[in-house]
């Protein structure tokens, strides 16, 4: 997170009415508390009001629990639902991968480097390939086999983890498995999964083969939260890098999973960073 160290995010949304953001805004100077970011974005069409505010307390002794008592009587007046991140929190995530290791590899170096303010408490698969990457790193490595008729009984196994782990986040880094409506009900809102954009849409085995084949201009990658519709939920970021004819099949898969790294990154990013609200099957953004 690109902020000082005393840092502290309020992310807020309530119905759309006179007086959102002065609620915010005059409360955090009532607490002596210096505004240093302010993002808010009224929609007009779901009239719902989301506000992305980072300040840091000008007094010494902040007090997070009367902070957020306080607030809660304040905001009830505007059905203001809220969340405060305190400074250097870190969030909780189990990642999830099969057989690729480029998703997994760009967040382990992320996630070593302190560029992501996460802590990842486990690594779970379906195939064994991936635990050396996640022994290197000094993380728990759960490989749970699938096949159609265990697929319930697997998904137990994935859900005890993440329950067992404290994860508030799961990252889907190019899993290759579609969750059950259960699981997906499950980690509504709280489940991330990077997967290629290619136009046409292509399906099936070697997509970029076959984007290869019709002469596609850019490759490209959407991170959004999962849900009950393969590949369909609320989208948090995508990317895009443009290609040529002079590319082949291999160079086009290249910088397909450059740009999914990316993306990925970028959404977990936002999340963590409390700058994604749900709204309805849409989301809001406040990019950095």
């Amino acid at each position: 997170m690109n902020h000082s160290s005393d840092t502290w995010i309020l992310a807020a949304q309530c119905p759309s009415r006179l007086g959102t953001v002065d609620v915010v805004t005059r409360f955090l100077k009532e607490q002596r508390c210096y505004i240093t970011e302010q993002q808010s974005f009224d929609d007009r069409l779901s009239q719902r009001f989301f506000i992305r505010t980072a300040f840091h307390p000008e007094a010494g002794g902040f007090d997070a629990d009367a902070f957020q008592a306080e607030f809660t009587a304040r905001a009830a007046e505007f059905d203001m639902t809220f969340e405060l991140a305190s400074p250097g929190q870190l969030t909780p995530v189990v990642i999830m991968v099969s057989k690729a290791d480029h998703c997994l590899n760009d967040l382990l170096y992320r996630y070593r480097t302190g560029q992501l303010p996460i802590e990842i408490r486990a690594v779970v698969s379906n195939h064994p390939d991936l635990e050396p990457l996640a022994a290197w790193h000094g993380l728990p490595y759960y490989h749970f086999p699938i096949t159609p008729e265990t697929k319930a009984e697997q998904e137990a196994q994935v859900w005890q983890v993440i329950e067992e782990s404290g994860a508030e986040l799961v990252i889907l880094a190019r899993y290759m498995q579609v969750l059950s409506s259960e699981m997906s009900e499950k980690l509504a809102g709280r489940a991330i999964n990077i997967h290629h954009s290619l136009l046409p849409g292509f399906k099936g085995a070697k997509p970029y083969h076959q984007a290869h084949e019709k002469g596609v201009k850019l490759v490209g990658a959407t991170a959004h939260y999962i849900n009950d519709d393969l590949d369909e939920g609320p989208i948090i970021t995508q990317g895009v890098e443009p290609v040529t004819h002079a590319d082949t099949p291999e160079d086009l898969v290249a910088k397909g999973r450059d740009i999914e790294c990316l993306t990925l990154a970028r959404a977990v990013g936002y999340h963590v960073e409390r700058r994604v609200f749900l709204n309805d099957k849409r989301t809001v953004v406040f990019a950095r």
